[in-house]
């Protein structure tokens, strides 16, 4: 099975960065933190995605890190070794995989306890548990899950669980306390003005032992 190389994954949102350009943003995270990267500009053609996706893709292997594509099976594939994470009502991971083949990250959105259960048995390598916390960017999926619900899927499944939703430097340590890998973000580093310290704090809470 294929690992997450960092407990902190990056989910891009260009309309969260304030106005800046989103590579050169992402260059600066990358030189401070080196995160997995979720590419998720839904709104993108796929030929702007692709175009987006190599210039991000040089940036991760620079770093030595991962690219993961939103949902875009197609424009996964069109780029060597870049993996896939599925939205939570997008295809079945199982015939993702098999599309994907073995040999690229695959992971999975999921919003409860048994969702996540699911993922593993169909061949997701990761899950990305939530919302955690309340946070407008979440709120379509219902109310928070809570740390008590975090911690209940952590002690059913093997793959790693990665918690999002509200998600700062201080309740990162409660994420991991709660038995995740790690934690995945958007504004809390995207937002920020300065994105390299911001992206080191999360990465050292992060990486504190829970």
């Amino acid at each position: 099975m294929l690992k997450l190389s960092s407990r902190l994954l990056l989910v891009t949102d260009r309309h969260h960065a304030k106005g800046r350009p989103l590579v050169p943003l992402l260059q600066r995270v990358c030189s401070a933190a080196a995160p997995a990267i979720q590419l998720r500009e839904r709104d993108l053609p796929a030929m702007d995605l692709v175009a987006l996706a190599r210039e991000v893709q040089l940036l991760t292997e620079s770093c030595r890190s991962q690219l993961l594509i939103n949902d875009r099976i197609d424009v996964a594939l069109a780029l060597e070794g870049v993996g896939v994470h599925l939205r939570s009502n997008s295809l079945p991971v199982s015939v993702a995989r098999q599309l994907l083949g073995p040999d690229r990250l695959l992971g999975i959105s999921v919003h409860g306890v048994e969702e996540a259960v699911q993922a593993e048995l169909q061949g997701a390598d990761y899950v990305i548990f939530g919302p955690i916390y309340e946070t407008p960017s979440k709120q379509r999926f219902g109310p928070p899950l809570g740390l008590a619900m975090l911690e209940k899927a952590c002690g059913l499944v093997r793959i790693p669980i990665i918690g999002i939703g509200g998600v700062t430097a201080a309740r990162a340590c409660d994420v991991r306390q709660a038995g995740a890998f790690g934690v995945a973000v958007i504004t809390a580093i995207l937002g920020a003005d300065d994105v390299e310290s911001a992206a080191r704090e999360l990465l050292d809470a992060v990486m504190s032992p829970p």
